[in-house]
């Protein structure tokens, strides 16, 4: 019995581990090896998959069938010994000895039982050209029932009258998919709740739908910065292929280094052709020099298990599906890709931002009966509880004004306690809704916020139709922070053009903002488009 771990991201987390065989080990070593299996748990945040027949070089030995039952029964023994469960992704038949006996290896899931809602969640943003079929594929995998062609299945997921009228997305909404234990959707019975859905899962797939019409681009742009997604799915029409805002929403997920996987939706309408021409025409744009991405398309369960661990293990790895919303065609690998798929950050890198202060930042907000105010948002580091006190802000005058954290709800159902990178609406009681906006922090107030009117930005000016210079004026994306700001100075330069660098000083022209050193920033205007990350953010008058 033996573990190894590569060098990239899945295995930094020891997500994998190499074991030859797992045959009547003795009590102590069994003890060793269930406390090895629980700290794999808690580096891979509740996750960790097991390749057994496999010895420590990567060599494929492969087990007999009497030890692959014996090593699979003693696994099964550790993941109880931790509260966790097995399932078996795959099994594979190996040549290794003379004898030409048959030998196999196997891949098992271990995933831990859910325990006081602290289930793996990861927030998936789904992009997509309008009518490309996005709230559709949504209704269909959190609903379980199959669309009719018309767009049944998405009613569900808007929120607004004209939403429903035209069948565009014209806000962000958010859809929740859970897995248990086992591995299995835990969504698909009756009137399940979402309160009962977050008590069975041990991961959820919280999915962000974004619009897709060029009108709400600074809509999409929002929730792309702002919601902190994990990943993002593209969504393309196998009819239209790639048109309208698809480029751009592409270009977007990369400028915002956000991982990206792609579905082709719609086949039922198309020949068979006609999707392979769709998807020839993906590979050709992922292999284009700005993108370049390893596009791979996903035919079978193998290839989604393996498409799993890969997207984890490497930025360039594109999976890419053809699935139907109406015949249901390959929708069962999507849901075993979403099942596997790790988390980017391991629980080291979480614990790290929970020792921090407490900032969540203000998404929505929302005026709740007999609760009175409510924000939603990301707590982006340390821990909120009940009852807490913060300072929020900055108001127009560059203040930050004391409040009190009522109650919590995470996924539509009661929590005691927030953590870093966790998503959530606070009830903040009878605080002033008028006083609060779209944009604004909630931090503890031993943090001692600055503010700045005016900050500085190493960018790169991705295009502009003629040249960038001091008093241009741009809509600036930073987090949750979205305002127009006035370029004050190009730092070494007169004026920029499409693909140059420079460090440049901006101004916002309405009010303050909190911002954070070295925040991605991706400013627009027209066809003007740019991206960046903050490097000093002058002070202004407001703390508390």
């Amino acid at each position: 019995m033996s573990a190894q771990y590569g060098t990239k991201n899945i295995y930094e987390l020891e997500y994998l581990g190499n074991i030859l065989k797992l045959v009547n080990p003795t009590q102590y070593r069994f003890e060793h090896l269930a406390t090895q299996l629980k700290w794999r748990l808690q580096e891979g945040r509740g996750e960790a998959v097991y390749q057994i027949g496999v010895e420590d070089n990567g060599l494929l030995v492969g087990l007999t069938e009497a030890d692959m039952k014996a090593s699979l029964k003693t696994l099964k023994r550790m993941a109880e010994k931790v509260g966790a469960d097995i399932t078996l992704l795959r099994e594979r038949e190996v040549d290794y000895d003379l004898d030409r006996n048959t030998r196999k290896i196997a891949e098992v899931l271990v995933r831990k039982v859910p325990d006081d809602q602290q289930f793996l969640d990861l927030r998936v943003a789904v992009l997509g050209n309008v009518d490309s079929g996005k709230s559709t594929l949504l209704g269909v995998l959190t609903q379980g029932e199959l669309d009719n062609g018309r767009g049944r299945a998405r009613l569900n997921l808007f929120r607004h009258l004209h939403e429903i009228q035209t069948g565009r997305t014209s806000s962000i909404s958010f859809e929740i998919l859970g897995f248990n234990s086992k591995g299995e959707v835990v969504n698909y019975s009756e009137s399940r709740t979402a309160e009962e859905i977050c008590e069975s899962s041990s991961k959820m797939i919280t999915f962000i739908d974004l619009a897709g019409h060029h009108k709400y681009l600074k809509t999409t742009i929002f929730g792309l910065t702002s919601y902190c997604p994990d990943f993002a799915m593209l969504v393309v029409s196998a009819n239209t292929g790639i048109a309208g805002t698809t480029r751009e929403h592409l270009g977007l997920a990369m400028a915002l280094k956000v991982p990206i996987f792609i579905v082709v939706s719609k086949v039922d309408l198309c020949s068979r052709g006609t999707v392979d021409r769709t998807v020839r025409q993906l590979e050709r744009v992922l292999k284009q020099p700005g993108c370049n991405k390893v596009p791979m398309v996903v035919s079978n369960p193998d290839d989604a298990v393996t498409a799993a661990q890969q997207f984890a293990q490497s930025a360039c790895i594109t999976p890419i599906f053809t699935l139907s919303s109406v015949s249901g065609e390959s929708l069962d690998l999507l849901k075993v890709f979403l099942n596997i798929l790790p988390p980017l950050s391991n629980s080291k890198e979480q614990e790290e931002l929970m020792q921090q202060l407490t900032e969540f930042q203000v998404d929505e907000i929302y005026s709740v009966p007999d609760v009175g105010t409510v924000v939603g948002g990301t707590l982006y580091s340390g821990v909120c509880r009940e009852g807490e006190r913060l300072v929020v802000g900055p108001t127009d005058e560059g203040r930050f004004l004391r409040l009190k954290v009522g109650s919590i709800q995470r996924n539509r159902s009661a929590c005691r306690v927030l953590r870093a990178g966790q998503a959530a609406t606070l009830a903040l009681g009878n605080f002033d809704r008028s006083l609060l906006r779209k944009g604004m922090v909630m931090v503890s107030p031993k943090m001692n916020p600055t503010i700045c009117c005016q900050f500085e930005a190493a960018i790169v000016l991705l295009f502009h139709a003629k040249t960038f210079r001091r008093g241009s004026q741009v809509t600036v994306h930073v987090g949750n922070v979205r305002q127009t700001a006035t370029v004050e100075c190009l730092h070494g330069k007169e004026e920029l053009r499409t693909g140059e660098r420079a460090v440049v000083r901006f101004r916002f022209i309405k009010h303050p903002e909190y911002l954070r050193l070295g925040a991605k920033l991706l400013f627009r205007e027209g066809v003007t488009k740019g991206i960046g990350h903050v490097t000093t953010a002058g002070l202004f008058f407001g703390v508390i």
